[in-house]
């Protein structure tokens, strides 16, 4: 039985294109690994890309909230429209929306959002005072087994929890950023390095 050049030729594209889209599908759900492998191949930082207005894979610029963007064991915050570095962070497992702030001591938690990441506190554990832009407040103090923030994860961090009504929102503080091996602000972007 002989088969034709054309026959050949078929199965020779068929099999390209079912590669490359398992070479796709692959690249996609192992996206950091790629970025990594390509990083040490080419001995420069890779960034993550998304697709723009236009639909072009122009790096992300402009988003109206603050984008991590990991890039090689570094994590690339952007300031929100408000100069803020916003973004979510895991706490002992749980996402928790976090502000980035470098002039806070630790970091601090609601009491909300505390309890969804496991702790649980009785109002006898409120013995520090606190001093916040409303006044001085009774916080708890406790410490979190993990904090993870896109790939880089602190363990053992020294906390705050406050009333709901005393903190808009989460802080991540100097507890947090201080066991990182630098972090850096530049030209409206926040580098975190572990």
């Amino acid at each position: 039985m002989s088969v034709s050049s054309g026959t050949v030729s078929l199965f020779s594209a068929v099999a390209f294109f079912i590669a490359a889209a398992g070479g796709i599908a692959y690249g996609f759900k192992h996206k950091d690994d790629v970025l990594r492998v390509v990083a040490e191949i080419t001995g420069k930082p890779v960034t993550a890309f998304t697709s723009n207005e236009n639909g072009t894979g122009d790096e992300a610029s402009g988003s109206q909230e603050a984008a991590a963007v990991e890039s090689y064991g570094d994590v690339t915050l952007r300031a929100t429209d408000n100069g803020h570095f916003e973004t979510t962070a895991e706490v002992n497992g749980r996402d928790v929306e976090v502000m980035v702030d470098t002039g806070a001591t630790m970091v601090a938690l609601t009491y909300e959002d505390a309890e969804r990441a496991g702790i649980y506190l009785s109002p006898s554990d409120f013995t520090h005072s606190v001093s916040t832009a409303n006044g001085t407040i009774k916080a708890a103090r406790t410490r979190l087994a993990m904090v993870e923030l896109d790939g880089i994860v602190v363990r053992d961090v020294d906390a705050m929890v406050l009333p709901d009504e005393a903190l808009s929102e989460n802080l991540l503080g100097l507890s947090f950023l201080s066991k990182l091996k630098r972090f850096e602000y530049a030209n409206g972007r926040l580098v975190l390095e572990q």
